[in-house]
C-alpha cells in the first residue's frame, strides 16, 4: 500500500544544466532518488504526467494534473513542481477534497550540492502526513496556504502576504 503519491511535473528539482546555467533541460525525477537515499520509512509511488519547466505550463497541463489526482486513491499526495508558476498550480488544485496536496520544488536543482531541494522534499513529506486535508505550498521551511504566499524574487524565497 502506498502512503503517499508523489507526482513530478518537472521544474528546477529535475532541471539538468549543461555548458551555460541558462542551457539545461528537464531531467527524470529526481524526487525518487532523493528519498531512498534519506532511507525513507513510509511507501510511496512516484507518476510524471509531464516533466516541463513550470513556465511552460498550460491550463491543460494544470487540468491534467487536477483530473489525476482526483481520480487516484491515495489521500495523501505531494506534488513536485517549478516555482514560478507553483502558486496558480497550487490554487487550480484547490478544488479537491479530502486530499492532502503538498507541492514544493527548489530554487537550484537537487543535483547541485548547495540545493534547497532536499530540505523542501523532506518537509513537503513531513508536511502531507500531518496537515489536514486541504492544498499546500511547502518551500524555505515554512508551509504557506496558496491564498497568500508570493515568490520574492529579489530575496529567491517564498513568503507569506
Amino acid at each position: 500500500m502506498v502512503d503517499i503519491k508523489i507526482y513530478t511535473t518537472g521544474g528546477t528539482i529535475d532541471k539538468i544544466y549543461f555548458d551555460r546555467k541558462d542551457t539545461y533541460g528537464v531531467g527524470g525525477p529526481a524526487i525518487g532518488e532523493v528519498l531512498k537515499e534519506a532511507n525513507a520509512g513510509f511507501a510511496f509511488e512516484i507518476e510524471s504526467p509531464f516533466q516541463k519547466d513550470s513556465l511552460d505550463m498550460t491550463d491543460a497541463d494544470r487540468q491534467l494534473l487536477y483530473d489525476r489526482i482526483c481520480e487516484d486513491p491515495a489521500r495523501r499526495v505531494v506534488i513536485s513542481h517549478g516555482t514560478d508558476t507553483m502558486i496558480q498550480t497550487a490554487r487550480k488544485l484547490a478544488g479537491i477534497a479530502d486530499k492532502v496536496i503538498v507541492l514544493t520544488g527548489a530554487l537550484s536543482p537537487a543535483r547541485f550540492k548547495s540545493s534547497d531541494a532536499v530540505f523542501n522534499i523532506g518537509a513537503a513529506v513531513a508536511a502531507v502526513q500531518l496537515l489536514a486535508p486541504g492544498v499546500y505550498i511547502v518551500m524555505n521551511g515554512s508551509i504557506f496556504d496558496p491564498r497568500h504566499v508570493r515568490k520574492n524574487l529579489a530575496l529567491n524565497r517564498f513568503e507569506h502576504c
